[in-house]
């Protein structure tokens, strides 16, 4: 542990980022997870959960959690099995 004030308050805000990171990133897996399991059970709200997914892949990609390639490599992905759904 730090001595310095400075050194302390670092520390602190580190662990606070830390912890929204992730969660921003946690709740993009979630929403990834969710349009799979309903695509592969045909469900109609596959599209509303396909447009959280890409919001919050875009979000991760915003914030620097994940590379912007890798958001829209995953996007296209999502994209390839919303279209074989319908």
């Amino acid at each position: 542990m730090p001595n310095i004030k400075s050194a302390i308050k670092r520390v602190q805000i580190n662990e606070a980022k830390n912890a929204q990171n992730t969660a921003a990133k946690s709740a993009m897996r979630t929403a990834v997870k969710k349009f799979e399991a309903a695509v592969e059970v045909n469900e109609e709200s596959a599209t509303d959960l396909f447009k959280n997914a890409v919001k919050h892949l875009d979000k991760a990609a915003t914030k620097g959690l994940i590379h912007k390639n890798t958001a829209n490599r995953q996007k296209a992905r999502l994209a390839k099995k919303l279209s074989k759904m319908a």
